[in-house]
């Protein structure tokens, strides 16, 4: 394998593996840490994500920020395009969206400026090993040219990994929060 691609290929198998072990494992309330960084930014407007498969579920987090704020989740527009945020509310109706991720029935696209991100793997300089779509890459590098906008990485502690294949156009997160700590890093 010398290929950036079958490189990034390999390493989401290993890491596929590992969060579907953490998933299967988790106890409830593994978005307690989440909450609490998002309470020191109550009223500003952010995206979750809707989880699917083996994801760590914000959504417990995502509806406590709602209280104080506008919360939205993300809504994939067409391949190669970054993404727009629906609003959501936690009894807000739903349909299926592209990818098996539910999105609100009504679009109603507003910019966060907080965005919680899924992710298959990060490292410790926060670096993110996405899907391959480059969706959040995108998006983030249209969102920071506009004004600052903080990536969270929302993982399980065992998505951690080191020597993660990235490229430049890739986009850091600012911190990665998990079931157990807060990792900030400076970008």
């Amino acid at each position: 394998m010398t290929d950036l691609t079958d490189i990034k290929a390999a390493a989401r198998k290993v890491a596929f593996a590992r969060r579907k072990a953490a998933f299967d494992a988790c106890v409830p309330g593994a978005a307690g840490r989440l909450s609490e960084v998002l309470a020191g930014h109550r009223g500003v407007p952010l995206s979750g994500y809707m989880p699917i498969r083996t994801e760590i579920d914000p959504l417990a987090a995502m509806a406590e920020a709602s209280a104080y704020g506008p919360v939205g989740v993300p809504v994939i527009q067409d391949a190669g395009q970054p993404l727009k945020f629906s609003h959501w509310t936690p009894e807000g109706v739903l349909k299926d969206g592209p990818f098996g991720a539910r999105v609100p029935e009504v679009d109603d696209y507003f910019d966060p400026e907080i965005l919680i991100v899924p992710l298959v793997a990060f490292d410790a300089q926060g670096g993110r090993l996405g899907y391959g779509g480059g969706f959040y890459d995108r998006t983030l590098e249209g969102l920071r040219a506009r004004r600052p906008t903080l990536a969270i990485g929302f993982a399980f502690d065992a998505q951690e990994a080191e020597g993660l294949p990235l490229e430049p156009t890739d986009q850091p997160l600012d911190m990665v929060v998990t079931e157990s700590r807060v990792l900030t890093f400076r970008n």
